[in-house]
C-alpha cells in the first residue's frame, strides 16, 4: 500500500523542489501536441522508438519549445489514458521493440511477423495482443542473460520504486488471474488485501510479479533517454494529470481508506460534471471521488507522491480539471448520467500548500475550461498558476469572450483546440452540435471576420490563420494538436468527451510533418518572438 518515503534513481521523490523557473522558462514559447500512441510505427501504435526521436528533430528544428503529450499511464475502459489502472505506472504499450532489438533483449527472429496493423489508427486489442508477447519475450531473454550490472540497475529500480511499483505489480497480476475483471470482484481475501493471502500469492508468482516490473523498467528506460533528448534541444515535455484516478486500478485498491467507497470496494459518489459545451446530460466520469479529509490527515501525502512522481517524468504538468479542486461535482453512483449531482467543497490553497512545503513551486496549468468561479480564478492567482484558452470557444458571443486573442493575460496557455476538441476542419464542417443552426452560423461569420479568412477558402485558411492570431498573441505558450498544424478534419479527432468508443486511436501519417510545413511553422515562430533563438540560443 502507499508509503511516502518513495524513491526514484538515487534520490528521493520528496527531496528535489522543482519550480517552474527550473522546468519551463517563462519566456515566451509554442509546441505541438502529439500522444506518443499517434506517433508512426510498424508496430501498431507510436512508441518510444526512432519515430519519436525524429518527431523532437521537427520540434527542434521548427522552433518549437514545448511538446504536450497525454498522460503516459496504461489505458483503461475504452482505452482512455484518462482511466488508467495506475497513476503511476508507464503504458507497457509504449516500450519500443526496435530499442529493444538494439539492447538485445529482442532478437530479428521475434519481430520478423509483425500484423499488418493499420497505419493511421491504432488496433488497440491487436496491439496489445501482439506487443504483449514481444515483452513476455524480452522478460525471459532478460531472466535468462542478463549480466549482473544488468540485473542490479533493475533491482535498484524496484526498490527505489516500491512504494507504487509493488502494488502496481501485484495487481496486475492477480487482474489477468481473474479474467482482468474489476478488483471488486475478486475473491474476497485479495480483494480485501489481506497479508497472508497476499503474501501467499505473490510467494506462488515470484516470475510474473517480477515481469511486470520489469517492463515497467524499460517503459522508464527509454522514456527517461526520450526526455533527456528533448532537453538536450530546449524542448520542455508538457504532461498532463488527471485529477481522478479510475475505480478499478491499483491505486483505489491499495488505498480504499482515501476514497467514497463501501465496504465491498465500490463507490458511494462519483466524479464528474454538470451538463455544459460537450455534453447536455453532463459527464459521468464514474471515478471514485477523494475523501479530503482523510487526504489531509496524511499531510496529503498521497498527492504529493503522485505529484512528484509525474515531475519526474515531465518538465510542465496540465493539471486537468482544476475547477474540481476548489469545488467539484459529486454525483451518486447509482445516477446513469450527471444531470443530478451536487457541488462539493474541494480542498483548495491547503493542497497546493501542502505540495509546495514538500515540492516547491510545482510547474502547473490550471486547465480552467468550462464554467469558472471567482473561487477558481483566486485559487489560480494566488499560486500563479496559469490557465488555459481554446481558440474554438471564442466566437460564440462578441468580443469581449475571453477565448479572443486580443483579451488573453500574459501567463497563459493558448489553443487552438485540445484532444477533447474536434480538429478546427472538423469544427467548421460538422453539423453535429450542441448548438443551433442560428448560432453556428453567427459563430463562422465572426470567425471569418475576425481571422481575415476569404469567402470561398475558409477551410484551407482557417488553421493557419487561427495559429498566427494565437502566435501573434501575448499569450506565454501556444501549443497546437498536429492535426491543426496540418489541417485535418474531423476523422483525425483524438477523443469526443461523452463517448467511450472509437476514441484515442488516431495515428500520424508518416511525412506528414514534411520540411514545408516545418519551415512555415519555424518562420511563424521566429517572427512572433516564440523560437529556441528568444533567449535560448
Amino acid at each position: 500500500m502507499f508509503r511516502s518515503g518513495v524513491c526514484r534513481f538515487g534520490t528521493s521523490l520528496l527531496s528535489a523542489p522543482i519550480t517552474m523557473t527550473e522546468s519551463v522558462s517563462p519566456d515566451r514559447a509554442s509546441g505541438l501536441l502529439l500522444h506518443i500512441t499517434s506517433l508512426p510505427s510498424r508496430y501498431g501504435i507510436g512508441d518510444l522508438g526512432p519515430e519519436a526521436y525524429r518527431f523532437a528533430d521537427f520540434l527542434a528544428a521548427s522552433g518549437q519549445r514545448l511538446w504536450q503529450v497525454l498522460p503516459l499511464v496504461p489505458t483503461g475502459y475504452g482505452y482512455s489514458p484518462y482511466a488508467a489502472p495506475s497513476t503511476y505506472a508507464g503504458n507497457a504499450m509504449l516500450i519500443s521493440p526496435d530499442r529493444l532489438l538494439e539492447e538485445g533483449w529482442l532478437t530479428g527472429e521475434d519481430v520478423g511477423d509483425v500484423p499488418d496493423f493499420p497505419s493511421d489508427e491504432v488496433a488497440f486489442a491487436g496491439v496489445s495482443a501482439y506487443k504483449t508477447g514481444l515483452l513476455r519475450a524480452a522478460w525471459g531473454r532478460f531472466s535468462r542473460q542478463a549480466s549482473p550490472s544488468e540485473r542490479q540497475a533493475f533491482e535498484t529500480y524496484c526498490t527505489e520504486h516500491a512504494a507504487w511499483l509493488d502494488d502496481w505489480a501485484l495487481f496486475e497480476t492477480i487482474k489477468q488471474d481473474h479474467e482482468e475483471k474489476e478488483w471488486m470482484t475478486w475473491d474476497a481475501a485479495l480483494r480485501d488485501r489481506d497479508p497472508s493471502a497476499l503474501l501467499a500469492y505473490q510467494e506462488a508468482n515470484v516470475d510474473r510479479i517480477l515481469m511486470r516490473k520489469f517492463w515497467q523498467f524499460l517503459f522508464e528506460e527509454q522514456w527517461s533517454e526520450l526526455k533527456a533528448y528533448c532537453n538536450e534541444r530546449d524542448i520542455r515535455i508538457f504532461g498532463d494529470l488527471p485529477i481522478y484516478v479510475a475505480q478499478d486500478s491499483a491505486d483505489v485498491w491499495a488505498n480504499r481508506t482515501l476514497f467514497t467507497l463501501r465496504e465491498d470496494g465500490y463507490p458511494t459518489t462519483i466524479a464528474g460534471v454538470p451538463p455544459d459545451y460537450f455534453s447536455e446530460t453532463g459527464q459521468r466520469w464514474g471515478n471514485p471521488l477523494y475523501k479530503w479529509d482523510a487526504m489531509k490527515a496524511t499531510g496529503y501525502a498521497w498527492w504529493t507522491s503522485r505529484m512528484a512522481r509525474i515531475l519526474e517524468l515531465v518538465d510542465l504538468v496540465r493539471l486537468d480539471h482544476f475547477r474540481g479542486f476548489e469545488a467539484y461535482w459529486e454525483v451518486p453512483a447509482t445516477e446513469e448520467t450527471a444531470i443530478n449531482g451536487h457541488w462539493r467543497k474541494g480542498p483548495g490553497a491547503d493542497l497546493f500548500e501542502s505540495l509546495e512545503r514538500t515540492l516547491g513551486a510545482v510547474p502547473l496549468i490550471a486547465e480552467n475550461l468550462g464554467v469558472i468561479t471567482q473561487g477558481v480564478t483566486d485559487l489560480m492567482q494566488r499560486f500563479d498558476f496559469p490557465g488555459m484558452a481554446i481558440l474554438q470557444f471564442a466566437f460564440d458571443s462578441d468580443a469581449s469572450n475571453e477565448f479572443l486573442p486580443h483579451n488573453y493575460d500574459e501567463p497563459l496557455v493558448a489553443y487552438t483546440g485540445t484532444h477533447d476538441n474536434d480538429t478546427l476542419v472538423g469544427w467548421w464542417t460538422n453539423t453535429a452540435s450542441t448548438q443551433d443552426a442560428d448560432q453556428i452560423a453567427r459563430a463562422k461569420a465572426y470567425c471569418t471576420a475576425y481571422l481575415g479568412l476569404e469567402a470561398g477558402h475558409e477551410v484551407e485558411q482557417l488553421p493557419w490563420k487561427a495559429l498566427e492570431a494565437l502566435m501573434q498573441s501575448v499569450a506565454r505558450f501556444v501549443v497546437t494538436p498536429v492535426q491543426d498544424l496540418l489541417g485535418l478534419g474531423a476523422d483525425a479527432r483524438m477523443n469526443t468527451p461523452g463517448t467511450t468508443d472509437g476514441n484515442w486511436g488516431w495515428r500520424l501519417a508518416v511525412d506528414a510533418l514534411d520540411a514545408g510545413v516545418g519551415a512555415r511553422l519555424a518562420e511563424l515562430t521566429q517572427e512572433t518572438g516564440r523560437g529556441a533563438a528568444q533567449g535560448h540560443g
